[in-house]
């Protein structure tokens, strides 16, 4: 028994990492849980359904119930085939829990084409293909009068908000992943289904090379991966009412609640167009009254 006792949790990219730890936390608050990951490595290359497997066993072996799945995210007729082999395995859906990613890190001038295309494919359409399908079926739900208690948890990034260099693609995506989020609370609230993004750092695949090393023996370890699962086993949890459309910032054992673009200092001129010359002197003293934007580092 837990807070997510009788809930049917999806959870992408959870054969390794984050992933994999929220699959654990799920089944040990009481979901079942459909664990996909296509097997590839980092940079989304090659395919096996081991890592998927491994977790389930996992999850058995503790007396959860799972299945893995294979598909690709970032194929729409994929991602439909995965919601429903949650349906068909365990009767309904009712959380999706978007966390598979891929890195094709380069800095802008010499980035391809093709590392681009990749890293929004995953990311961006890789978010998009399971909630559309997750949506039009809690919708159909509850227009046939199911009540719905659904919820979507995506996983964007602090490069996404606030920036990083050699990451325009990653950073893009996870940028649009925070926005897609947002509108996707406004949008599906009406059917009863709550959406919200976290923001994580921790030691993965994809964070080993950037410095993100394991603590002296003993020490509090901030960047274990399963420091990010509590905040999303609650978001995706029965006990989550009504938080919606937030995107959340989770390191270690500090959450916060991203606050997102806001209008700041403002001129006006007392109802004419501006002239160029005369915004030289009215956007450099809009920018100095202006907060710093936070980084990657505050």
């Amino acid at each position: 028994m837990g807070i997510c006792d009788g809930r049917v949790v999806i959870v992408t990219g959870s054969g390794r990492g984050i992933g994999r730890e929220h699959a654990l936390a799920y089944a040990r608050e009481g979901a079942k849980v459909v664990v996909n990951d296509l097997g590839g490595d980092m940079h989304g290359d090659g395919g096996s359904l081991s890592p998927a497997m491994e977790v389930v066993e996992e999850i058995k072996a503790m007396g959860g119930e799972a299945v893995a799945d294979g598909e690709n995210v970032a194929d729409f007729a994929g991602a439909a085939r995965m919601v429903q082999r949650a349906i068909d395995t365990f009767g309904h859906l009712d959380t999706l829990v978007n966390n598979a990613g891929i890195l094709r890190d380069r800095m802008l001038a010499n980035m391809e084409e093709s590392e681009w295309d990749a890293v929004i494919a995953v990311h961006l359409k890789g978010a998009f293909s399971p909630t559309r399908h997750a949506a039009a079926y809690w919708r159909d739900q509850a227009k046939a009068g199911t009540p719905i208690k659904a919820r979507v948890v995506n996983t964007s990034s602090p490069s996404g908000i606030f920036g990083n260099a050699g990451q325009t693609n990653y950073g893009a995506a996870k940028a649009g992943i925070a926005a897609f989020t947002i509108i996707c609370g406004l949008e599906l609230g009406r059917y009863g289904v709550c959406t919200n993004a976290i923001a994580p750092v921790a030691r993965t695949r994809m964070t080993e090379n950037l410095g993100f090393g394991a603590p002296a023996a003993g020490d509090w370890d901030a960047l274990d991966p399963a420091n990010i699962s509590p905040l999303v086993v609650w978001l995706g949890s029965n006990d989550n009412e009504d938080v919606s459309g937030r995107v959340f910032l989770v390191d270690g054992d500090r959450v916060s609640v991203a606050e997102g673009w806001r209008r700041g200092p403002t001129a006006t001129n007392n109802k004419m167009r501006w002239e160029p010359a005369q915004l030289t002197k009215v956007v450099p003293d809009l920018v100095a009254q202006a907060a710093e934007p936070s980084n990657m580092l505050s």
